[in-house]
């Protein structure tokens, strides 16, 4: 009891020491307490995993998901490189806990994000609220502002190692393919996070969540096994889902930055939405899981899209990356955190190393081609 008030107290005060910090900032002291309230609520909340399989609520199912959590964070710290932390030791088991509602925001004219800045992190492309209400009541404020609003949901999220983030419910309630994936997911926003580039943030994320994913169901049921099987289509799904979305997003760049009229750019927008309507729907034969059900039900707009963006137009250039470092997460994370420690856009700065070294392939296969037909000159 004495060492659960002791961390309640640290755990406050730390919170109360961020919030300070911030309101000195100049940051929005209502929405960091709510974001503190929330926080403190899981953390103090949560109880060591021992504990929680203790709980009789839990169904012998749930119990199996809490258990390979370990297993989960173990592979990715040994095999993957993922950094070591205390994370995901304690689970919240008081209440199912909604999910993290996140609100973005982008002006109806451009493919630019609506940013917050916040110390440490730098500027981040959303908000994280855990009250839908309050959610709501932001999403109405940007609107008046003639902003393109998108309202969406996460069932986790990673605190950036700043507290030892719980499992949640949510978490363990869920599929065990979403499971694994969301903590190696969740993990490496604790290894390697670059501030004031979310894009890369989410879509490296993104890409160890899915490759680990799989490497794990492969490793601990076997290549045959139906998650495994779940795990790759997931990837032979994102694929596909990149090749859609990135062209669509060329597409609208293309558009926002023509001298037309902002009321013409609107008229236009709203064609090329339709044709990404009528694109999806031949797409969703192909699809061999439930990873873009919902894609789109809700209407598009530039915040919707750039939200869907952060994490999936570019997994061809992660993949890629990934592939060139011999298909190992370890190598391919060692490369971005040596690449992090320059200035510049990391994104940006692995098409470089691409497209150089894909200019360097072409040129020796030339060299290799003039040379064999140089042998047969008699």
């Amino acid at each position: 009891m004495r060492e659960r008030y002791h961390n309640n107290v640290k755990i406050a005060g730390i919170i109360l020491i961020l919030i300070f910090i911030l309101f000195g900032l100049g940051c929005r002291i209502g929405y960091l307490f709510h974001a503190a309230s929330g926080e403190y609520e899981l953390l103090s909340g949560s109880v060591p995993v021992e504990e929680g399989l203790k709980d009789d609520t839990l169904s012998e199912e749930k119990k199996t998901r809490l258990r390979l959590v370990g297993q989960v964070k173990d592979f990715g710290e040994t095999e993957l490189g993922l950094r070591e932390t205390d994370n995901y030791e304690k689970v919240y088991l008081k209440s199912r806990q909604n999910p993290i509602y996140t609100i973005s925001a982008s002006p109806k004219d451009q493919l630019s994000r609506k940013t917050w800045w916040f110390p440490i992190v730098g500027n981040m492309p959303y908000l994280g609220f855990f009250d839908l209400e309050k959610a709501k009541a932001e999403r109405t404020k940007l609107e008046k502002k003639d902003l393109d609003v998108n309202l969406g949901a996460a069932g986790a999220f990673s605190t950036l190692g700043w507290f030892k983030d719980p499992i949640t419910l949510s978490l363990i309630e869920g599929s065990t393919y979403y499971l694994v994936e969301t903590i190696l997911h969740e993990l490496t926003h604790t290894t390697l996070y670059v501030s004031g580039q979310g894009d890369f943030n989410e879509g490296f994320a993104n890409l160890v969540g899915l490759v680990g994913a799989k490497q794990f169901l492969e490793a601990h049921y076997g290549p045959s096994h139906p998650l495994t099987i779940e795990a790759q289509n997931n990837i032979e799904d994102e694929r596909l889902f990149s090749s859609f979305i990135s062209p669509l997003m060329e597409d609208l760049e293309s558009l926002y930055n023509s001298p037309l009229s902002y009321e013409e750019k609107l008229v236009q927008r709203e064609k090329i939405f339709a044709h990404a309507h009528t694109s999806f729907n031949q797409l969703k034969g192909k699809l061999k899981s439930n990873r873009f059900t919902y894609f789109g039900r809700s209407g598009l707009n530039n915040a919707y899209l750039m939200s869907v963006s952060l994490y999936h137009r570019h997994f061809h250039l992660f993949e890629a990356v990934y592939n060139k470092k011999g298909q190992s997460v370890k190598e391919t994370l060692k490369y971005f955190q040596t690449l992090a420690e320059e200035k510049g856009d990391l994104i940006e700065k692995a098409k470089e190393m691409l497209g150089h070294q894909e200019k360097s392939m072409t040129t020796l296969r030339r060299v290799l081609n003039f040379k064999g037909q140089s042998s047969n000159v008699k």
